[in-house]
């Protein structure tokens, strides 16, 4: 048996969810897969899948099986890939893993650009505002703002986030205009924000002059995604900081109205994150220089070049 054909037929089984699917999509008879799966399952001396006369699913130990054996075939491809021309023409699964607000009004609307560069990379993008384990979630590069606290993993700051504090002009006609950060935990109400991961709310930051004020304020509703945040800011619920690239469209269409203007928070910095051992991978290297040339393009984002 060649083992890592047969592993390749196994995953194209699972993503397939079919032998027939997979076997169409490998150009390879029906039957030739199935002897492989058999093989494949004899050698490891586990059931990888279950069959029936509808359908295939996978098995715990097949699951388990299948995130190894992507991951390695990956790493095999990229290997392959660094060993040939590829790296002109980086082609394979990528899979990124982004902020939601990041996805939506940066990353996806450019992805017209980015496929006509690299038309053989095939993109899996994971949109979440949570912290993702790159290794044990297979991820190959992330996009996140703030430090990275990871010494084990590179990390290309790509640009940096200002904020600014808003509110609706709904809002801002029922309850009025805070002129100070600390009317905010008197007379008035705050859209809150909190981790995904450890459900810590993140307080709103204020300074001015060497003053430095943190404002949890009286919430009547906290989330932990950027999109909801947003929504809830534009249907009057509270007073809030939101980054300039969300905010500004909707300030300039007077959907949202800056306040507290003389008070700023300290920005951000974002980075496109990725373990050292895709460092070398023609796919990832791709990705990572196009997203450093988009962020540079959005005057919003502010760049500042480096690399740890």
């Amino acid at each position: 048996m060649d083992q890592i054909q047969a592993m390749r037929v196994f995953a194209r089984v699972v993503e397939a969810g079919s032998f027939t699917r997979a076997a169409d999509s490998l150009d390879i008879p029906k039957g030739t897969v199935t002897k492989q799966i058999q093989a494949l399952e004899a050698r490891v001396r586990v059931k990888l899948l279950n069959r029936t006369t509808r359908r295939v699913t996978v098995t715990p130990d097949g699951a388990a099986y299948y995130e190894r054996a992507s991951r390695l075939l990956n790493d095999l491809d990229d290997l392959e890939s660094s060993m040939t021309n590829a790296q002109a023409n980086p082609s394979g699964r990528l899979r990124i893993d982004v902020g939601s607000s990041t996805a939506s009004e940066i990353l996806i609307p450019a992805l017209d650009d980015f496929f006509a560069r690299y038309p053989d990379i095939q993109l899996e993008i994971g949109v979440s505002d949570r912290i993702v384990d790159m290794i044990t979630d297979n991820v190959d590069c992330v996009i996140r703002a703030g430090d990275v606290t990871d010494q084990s993993l590179v990390a290309r700051r790509i640009g940096t986030l200002p904020f600014v504090s808003v509110a609706s002009p709904a809002y801002l006609k029922r309850y009025g205009v805070p002129q100070h950060p600390n009317d905010l935990d008197k007379r008035h109400r705050v859209v809150g924000y909190f981790s995904g991961n450890t459900r810590r709310m993140y307080p709103d930051e204020y300074n001015k002059d060497g003053e430095h004020i943190e404002v949890d304020g009286h919430y009547s509703i906290a989330v932990n995604e950027n999109n909801a945040h947003t929504h809830a800011v534009l249907a009057g619920l509270g007073v809030s900081q939101m980054v300039t690239f969300i905010a500004q469209p909707l300030l300039d269409r007077g959907a949202l109205v800056q306040v507290l203007p003389d008070w700023t928070r300290e920005p951000l910095p974002i980075y496109v994150v990725y373990p050292p051992n895709r460092h070398l991978s023609a796919k990832v290297r791709a990705f990572v220089d196009w997203t450093a040339e988009l962020f540079a393009r959005n005057p919003l984002l502010q760049r500042t070049a480096g690399t740890r």
